[in-house]
């Protein structure tokens, strides 16, 4: 839930940070997305001002937009709050604090990992070479080999059916979580299911990370597991893959992306990928990055693979993610091709549930304000909540500011839309449709009727930066604005 209930996250400039820095004698070099300095975790004497020890290596990093940290070498994160407290706290001689309350659900789930873990097989030992080829074929990575298997450590759990992918840590190679993925068929369609431990706010993981090298500078960046195999495979460069895929990154992950000069995203091979790649190359900043334009000869890497495309020729192909500020139909000719060949998808994302919508409105398209307007008690909540599920189902990660009723009541009738049942009638299924329903990019701001607008826009940006929202919800302006805007400038 954002913010947290004692209010909004105070803003912090990029000048404060680096003034603060200063001013408490704490070394630091510029990065791309966050600062770096030494960290405050790894021990060294009380005597000693914080972080100055000679030569201490750089592990804390400091994220420009928000001012949160991560120290890569003891993995302590906190807010721009908790880190002055620390300093403070190093200035009195005490060494910093560490949060207990979320690092014993991580325990837990890591503990499950460990359970499945164990009981997965490597892809390459399954009883026999034609269970092995049936299981490969059935994901579609014939022609990844069982060498690219190993070196990413994939197992396979039988009774589910799914490929196992572990979340290694960077620091000491424990196991603190996996992925499952399933294939499901829905008449000619096959759709990947996702399944991860710990739950997917917590599933911080870039796998292949335990494979870069520290003298590695150029990265590709993917939005899927099997993705980065079949780089790795095809082109032998260092490749991560996201954990939500297009969907987000996470702003805890930017510390592990700070290492590389050139990231060239090649998410997907549709329009919703290409507009997240635009999107995540502005928060790992537009001057190292390129993007791999979908299209016809650039499918995504495991297609790529399978067609037996040269790899090398399409990342050479990547367009640079920072354009001038006057450019040429030229550099344009490519992107108004590819709106013209995908209008569908140009489009934007149809509604499942409202055919007739779709009709309307064509899709969900970023950059799009839509008013619904009614009497009270005309169904303009119950619709809205069904409408804004609807895509986020689909993995359009959501914001909702419910200024007329409560979030317990707004989350209840979504909750019910979502299960399409009467859950007060059956609540011994009440656990089953809830972990499904936390499982969507979903998130709400804790306001209540009128509010300042300033600090609402605020909470929305934040969001944005946080959690890659592209759809937010007022509902409703008239609570929002307070009666008395009402009579000014509507």
């Amino acid at each position: 839930v954002l913010p947290s209930p004692e209010g909004p996250v105070p803003s912090v400039s990029i000048t404060e940070i680096r003034q603060y820095l200063r001013t408490h004698s704490i070394p630091f070099h510029d990065g791309y997305s966050c600062l770096h300095t030494p960290s405050l975790f790894t021990g060294g004497h009380p005597d000693q001002p914080p972080a100055a020890a000679a030569g201490a290596p750089y592990t804390l990093f400091i994220d420009k937009t928000t001012g949160s940290f991560l120290c890569t070498a003891t993995l302590a994160e906190g807010t721009w709050q908790d880190f002055q407290a620390n300093v403070e706290l190093q200035h009195r001689g005490i060494p910093p604090a560490r949060s207990e309350e979320t690092e014993e659900d991580l325990r837990q789930a890591s503990e499950d990992a460990r359970c499945i873990w164990d009981r997965a097989l490597p892809l390459w030992e399954l009883l026999d070479e034609d269970e092995t080829n049936k299981t490969k074929a059935m994901f579609g990575i014939s022609q990844v080999s069982n060498a690219t298997l190993k070196r990413f450590g994939v197992r396979y759990l039988r009774t589910a059916k799914s490929l196992v992918f572990p979340w290694f840590s960077p620091r000491n190679a424990t196991l603190k979580g996996l992925k499952l993925v399933r294939v499901e068929k829905k008449g000619d369609t096959i759709a990947y299911v996702e399944e991860t431990l710990p739950r997917f706010d917590s599933y911080h993981n870039l796998f292949g990370l335990p494979l870069i090298g520290c003298r590695d500078t150029e990265l590709v960046l993917t939005g899927w597991e099997l993705d980065t195999l079949a780089l790795h495979q095809a082109a032998g460069v260092p490749s991560l893959a996201l954990p939500r895929g297009a969907t987000c990154l996470p702003p805890a992950l930017l510390p592990y992306l700070e290492q590389f000069k050139r990231i060239t995203l090649w998410l997907g091979e549709d329009l919703r990928s290409w507009e997240a790649a635009k999107l995540f190359a502005r928060k790992l900043s537009l001057k190292r990055c390129s993007l791999v334009r979908p299209g016809n000869l650039q499918p995504r890497p495991l297609e790529a693979l399978n067609q037996g495309l040269n790899f090398t020729k399409i990342l050479r192909a990547a367009l640079p993610a920072s354009h001038k500020s006057i450019i040429s139909f030229r550099q344009l000719r490519e992107e108004v091709f590819g709106e013209l060949a995908n209008t569908e998808q140009v489009a934007g994302i149809k509604w499942m549930r409202f055919p007739e919508l779709n009709k309307l409105l064509k899709g969900h398209r970023r950059g799009e304000l839509t008013v619904f307007t009614g009497p009270t008690g005309s169904g303009k909540t119950t619709f809205i909540s069904e409408y804004a599920l609807d895509l986020c189902m689909q993995g359009v990660c959501t914001l909702w500011g419910s200024f007329e009723i409560n979030n317990i009541r707004l989350a209840k009738i979504m909750l019910t839309q979502f299960a399409g049942r009467r859950l007060e009638d059956q609540l011994e299924l009440y656990d089953e449709w809830a972990d499904r329903f936390e499982d969507l990019p979903l998130y709400f701001m804790t306001f209540h009727g009128q509010q300042n607008i300033k600090t609402v826009i605020e909470t929305m940006q934040h969001a944005v930066y946080m959690y890659d929202i592209t759809h937010v919800i007022i509902d409703n302006l008239q609570f929002m604005m307070g009666h008395e805007h009402l009579s000014g400038d509507r």
